[in-house]
């Protein structure tokens, strides 16, 4: 393999890049990109080329997309108004119509996208290939549920024929449609395929210290312990959690990776560096 053709000149060292591809060589990584980092295009553009490097080295990953931002835009040309509880989306028959429709479009977009740069990539939706069975959430959240069931065939088999699955946070309840936090499903994702790494891609450095720097890496009892004491607050809470309960079931580690910067995919996997926070048991 000529890895002076396939990594970006503004990408790894070459060298860090061979060590690293032989670790993950046997090794699943889940990739959970953010609908927030999607608004510009440019970014979009540069997540296909790192998918396309990943699959082209040979590297094992499932894609989990989100869509928040395509949703709410989509609801206002509706003129429907969105209520969110403890930061989930209200979703009733009407929004979740509209919550199927973007997410699936947009997973086409993904696809199309990667077979023009001549990267083979299977859509996972409710409308084909669902591998996910939901409960419902709370009834006053309405069509907003959470994974009990993942079907790992339908992911390993698309894997195994040199594929990216990529899959939208939906899932199924007896032919009813659910929405499902892009988060939670990626999380839930990776540890029913017990992935080395859950990569959680945002539009933020990472994990900040109190004053403001970026921590390269932590263990979930120090994580906690910024919980508690207000460091991290806000949105990030979620993430963290849901890290946790990963590396709690089967997945080695979890990043928190600002995906703003160019192959900051490539740095966290390739390098000695990283990109982004590290988390570990």
């Amino acid at each position: 393999m000529d890895l002076e053709k396939i990594i970006p000149k503004n990408g790894p060292p070459i060298n860090e890049v061979s060590k690293y591809i032989e670790k993950y060589k046997d090794d699943l990584i889940c990739l959970k990109y953010g609908g927030n980092i999607f608004l510009d295009r440019s970014i979009f553009i540069s997540f296909i080329e790192d998918l396309s490097i990943l699959n082209k080295l040979g590297i094992k990953i499932c894609v989990i997309h989100g869509g928040g931002p395509r949703i709410q835009k989509e609801l206002e040309k509706s003129n429907i108004q969105s209520k969110f509880i403890r930061g989930l989306r209200v979703t009733d028959e009407k929004i979740i119509d509209i919550v199927e429709n973007v997410l699936i479009d947009f997973n086409n977009d993904i696809v199309s996208s990667l077979e023009k740069m001549g990267t083979k990539a299977v859509g996972i939706h409710t409308k084909k290939n669902n591998i996910i069975e939901v409960l419902r959430d709370a009834p006053e959240l309405g069509f907003v549920g959470t994974p009990n069931k993942i079907n790992n065939e339908i992911i390993l088999n698309i894997i195994k024929d040199g594929k990216i699955p990529i899959i939208s946070p939906l899932g199924l309840q007896e032919n009813q449609a659910f929405n499902i936090n892009g988060d939670v499903a990626a999380g839930k994702i990776a540890q029913s395929l017990k992935c080395r790494r859950l990569l959680l891609m945002t539009n933020v450095e990472g994990v900040l210290d109190k004053n403001k720097k970026l921590i390269e890496e932590i263990s979930s009892s120090e994580i906690l312990e910024m919980v508690k004491n207000e460091t991290i607050t806000g949105g990030m809470i979620p993430k963290i959690n849901m890290g946790l309960e990963s590396i709690n079931n089967g997945v080695t580690a979890v990043g928190i990776i600002d995906a703003r910067p160019k192959h900051s995919i490539l740095f966290e996997l390739f390098s000695d560096k990283g990109s982004g926070t590290l988390i570990r048991k």
